[in-house]
């Protein structure tokens, strides 16, 4: 059977306000089989004023988010250009991009990624498809997480896929069905407490090594009601500013460090240990916290894989790069299973 090959960019920006991540892959397909290659990829750091602007921008009005909406998206668009031209990129069939996340209430039957897409096509004049996750939530679903599958689809050889980005979320094959949600919060939580210190993340969670674990706040935290809902379900900052900032007093930053390194891992093992997964494949940020790994290694019997450095930083920009070429050749890109839609779809704006 005939090889057919997309070229596609992925953008990705997440909710730990790390950088714009953007990956530009080949992919290929054989009959229903796909393959990926990463062939050029990098992370454009934010400036403290667009790291600011993301980071308040629930707080703000109407008028300014729409305004920050097409600034954004024409932020974007730049970036990407510059990046096409950096790289002398001439074969790119589309440009999918996730946005920025600012509003996620499913229940409510809306999320909101601000970054318009008719703003990039704008600046680089090529196919932009965007707005992943609203037609799931329409749909009934948590329009997150979306990137099982490609998981399902360029992951195969693992049982579960793990990340640890702003939130940690799995994605798992059972009974036929590859479910997905996410488990717990981590680097934004990390993130900001280190930045206390003034450091812009726990590096290898040498601070949190540091600290001593607040069993009290341990034990809350554990309690909270979000741990003991079915899958599927997912978080959004909404949920930590309503229930777990409260729970923090005036501990030590160390302290809230460690205490927040060890809930994350005492929720993510349980995971792994619930599904009886076998090998998990584990990227994102997160990955890099190396205290972090030895703690959910040291409460679960699975095979923990780190993979090269270009899938733990660019999975999911890949996987929206992914997304999107399904999304133009009409095919589903979205998993009711793991989202808890209606049905599986076809979802992305193309312009």
């Amino acid at each position: 059977m005939e090889n057919q090959s997309f070229f596609a960019i992925g953008l990705m920006s997440g909710t730990s306000l790390d950088g714009l991540d953007i990956c530009y892959s080949k992919f290929t397909r054989t009959g229903s089989d796909w393959a990926f290659d990463i062939l050029k990829c990098e992370t454009v750091t934010y400036s403290s004023t667009w790291e600011n602007d993301l980071k308040n921008v629930i707080h703000f009005s109407s008028e300014t988010l729409l305004e920050l909406n097409s600034e954004y998206g024409f932020y974007l668009g730049e970036k990407t250009q510059e990046f096409i031209t950096k790289h002398n990129i001439s074969s790119l069939d589309l440009i999918a991009s996730h946005g920025h996340t600012v509003f996620h209430q499913p229940k409510n039957k809306f999320t909101l990624q601000i970054g318009d897409g008719r703003a990039i096509k704008i600046k680089t004049n090529k196919t932009v498809v965007y707005d992943f996750r609203s037609q799931d939530v329409l749909l009934g679903g948590n329009g997150a997480p979306l990137v099982p599958i490609g998981d399902e689809m360029l992951f195969t050889a693992f049982d579960a896929c793990l990340n640890l980005g702003g939130f940690s979320n799995i994605s798992v094959k059972r009974e036929g069905k590859r479910i997905a949600f996410d488990i717990c919060p981590v680097n934004i939580i990390l993130n900001e407490l280190a930045l206390k210190l003034g450091k812009k993340y726990d590096e290898n969670g040498d601070l949190a090594r540091s600290g001593m674990i607040d069993y009290e706040l341990l034990e809350e935290l554990n309690q909270l009601k979000f741990y003991q809902e079915k899958a599927p379900k997912s978080l959004g900052i909404e949920w930590i500013n309503q229930e777990v900032y409260p729970l923090i007093k005036d501990q030590k930053t160390e302290d809230l460090l460690a205490t927040i390194t060890e809930h994350s891992a005492v929720q993510i093992s349980a995971i792994l240990n619930e599904f009886e997964i076998k090998n998990v494949l584990i990227t994102g940020g997160g990955t890099y916290n190396s205290y972090l790994i030895e703690k959910i290694k040291a409460k679960t019997k699975t095979e923990i894989n780190i993979p090269t450095k270009e899938i733990i930083e660019y999975k999911e920009a890949l996987i929206f790069a992914f997304m999107g070429v399904l999304r133009s050749l009409n095919l589903n890109n979205v998993l009711s299973s793991a989202t808890g839609s209606l049905t599986d779809h076809s979802s992305g704006l193309i312009c």
